[in-house]
């Protein structure tokens, strides 16, 4: 997606003038036609700003607390093929994003998931007393068919990644497992897009990384609130999938590993509470029941660390735009390697790659 600033100077009947800050967001052609025999990704925002949002924030303010998950949405009637979404502006209320070339301390990841289980809480709550969502904020982005052209690319052109790992240090403890994992990867990716109805399930974001988490702070410089943007990939299944999205990619190397079980105690924690508060009416989840999702589903974390923590961890350039991400040409190849083999990707890569040998997720 393009996202744009809008800056207008309104005038009001009674004279004043006021400056109004939105933020619109613009589709790219080439990734909606790759996205075509799925679904319009503007429709599913669409309706995650228009319906799911507002029954999730009814369901706290009911139970008498005020929650808010992000900002206005503004319903804008365009003749754009695949529609436009238009929001105010989060940040002349003093939101920000975390540098994501740091990652997250220890504040800001217990805060982004404290809000995370609050929103996991209350889909779980929905679907067990309301029935299913409908599809189009169910099933992600992961259809059959995007799987199948990841597939026939990794088959068919350089994969950066495993051409990289070599230059890891340590990689000779894992290379071998990790190469013969490459080859069963999309068929246990497939697996995990299957929500188990025995299991835990919630409403994941789906794209739960540090770009799309922005926070308010007091004027100590204490969070103060934080909401969540970029509702177009939300996917119906077990919450270790923004679980690991977040701790994978956007955690600064310190805390990513040390705290890991820490952090996920705490979602945890937090996650009982607000299901006790909405009237959950099956079985809690306990810690277990998570940590062997985890295990389960760690197909995720080694996605995650191919994926959003390549580009979470990228040096800003006029190189990394989604043309050289998605492409096969020599300039996409180069960017690709850059992702794969800065100093910053490979020592995150080589802490996390033998901590997910050990697991058993390759």
């Amino acid at each position: 997606n393009v996202l744009a600033s809008v800056n207008l100077d309104a005038e009001f009947e009674d004279g004043k003038i006021q400056n109004l800050s939105y933020m619109i967001k613009l589709p790219i052609d080439a990734v909606q036609e790759l996205m075509a025999n799925s679904h319009n990704i503007f429709d599913t925002e669409s309706v995650m700003y228009k319906d799911v949002i507002p029954e999730m924030e009814n369901m706290y303010r009911d139970a008498g607390v005020d929650v808010i998950f992000g900002t206005k949405y503004y319903d804008l009637k365009t003749p754009s093929k695949f529609g436009v979404v238009l929001m105010d502006d989060l940040r002349p209320h003093g939101f920000k994003n975390v540098n994501r070339l740091q990652g997250f301390d220890m504040e800001h990841t217990k805060a982004a998931l404290k809000k995370l289980a609050q929103w996991h809480a209350a889909t779980a709550v929905r679907v067990q007393t309301k029935g299913k969502y409908p599809e189009i904020v169910t099933v992600g982005i992961y259809i059959e068919g995007l799987i199948d052209a990841m597939e026939n690319m990794d088959k068919t052109a350089p994969n950066a990644f495993y051409d990289s790992v070599h230059l890891y240090e340590g990689s000779e403890l894992y290379m071998e497992s990790l190469e013969r994992n490459r080859g069963n990867f999309y068929n246990d990716f497939r697996a995990i897009m299957k929500a188990d109805p025995n299991e835990f399930n919630v409403l994941n974001h789906g794209d739960f990384w540090a770009n799309n988490i922005m926070f308010q702070y007091d004027a100590f410089g204490k969070i103060k609130e934080t909401y969540f943007v970029d509702f177009q990939c939300e996917r119906y299944g077990s919450p270790v999938n923004d679980l690991y999205c977040l701790l994978i990619s956007s955690i600064c190397l310190d805390v990513k590993l040390k705290r890991f079980d820490y952090f996920i105690k705490y979602y945890l924690d937090n996650l009982i509470e607000c299901l006790k508060l909405l009237k959950y009416p099956k079985q809690l989840p306990t810690l277990k029941d998570i940590h062997i999702a985890l295990y389960k589903y760690g197909t995720w974390g080694l996605y995650e660390l191919m994926g959003h923590m390549s580009i979470v961890l990228v040096d800003p350039s006029e190189a990394a735009d989604i043309n050289n991400l998605m492409g096969n040409t020599p300039e996409g190849e180069e960017f690709k390697k850059s992702m794969y083999t800065n100093e910053r990707f490979r020592k995150h890569a080589e802490a996390i790659l033998p901590w997910l040998y050990n697991r058993g997720v390759f």
